[in-house]
């Protein structure tokens, strides 16, 4: 339970540095790709600190990003319009790190800010039902 509190902490220490790159009004093309970055990492924080919680808590081994927001959808974690979105949100996250396209790039850059809103709607659930 330990380690899972450990994680809890720095995915809000990541997700606080996606808010702060998207704070910015117009950003750079420099700007963009930070913040594309920082959507990597704090993605990547947050989907294995669920994976934990939902392994420690709930009982469910889940190994992929998509098979943990699936499980996330069965134990309540998500509902189904949030299960979609954060669907989109694991595909955009595969298609940053794999492919490099200006459009595309700007593409998910428009869907950052409702990302940061499932990641951290995520972290808001798991944080109370460990209250």
């Amino acid at each position: 339970m330990e380690r899972l509190k450990q994680r809890i902490q720095i995915s809000n220490k990541a997700i606080k540095t996606l808010d702060e790159v998207l704070a910015i009004k117009s950003p750079s093309t420099i700007e963009r790709d930070a913040l594309i970055q920082r959507f990597e990492y704090s993605f990547e924080a947050i989907w294995k600190t669920v994976k934990r919680f939902l392994n420690i808590v709930e009982g469910v081994d889940a190994n992929s990003p998509k098979a943990v927001i699936r499980a996330s959808m069965e134990t309540g974690l998500f509902d189904a319009e949030m299960t979609r979105q954060a669907l989109v949100m694991a595909d955009d996250r595969n298609l940053t790190s794999h492919t490099y396209n200006e459009e595309l790039a700007q593409q998910i850059t428009s869907r950052m800010p409702q990302h940061a809103v499932v990641l951290k709607h995520w972290l808001f659930v798991i944080e109370n039902r460990l209250k």
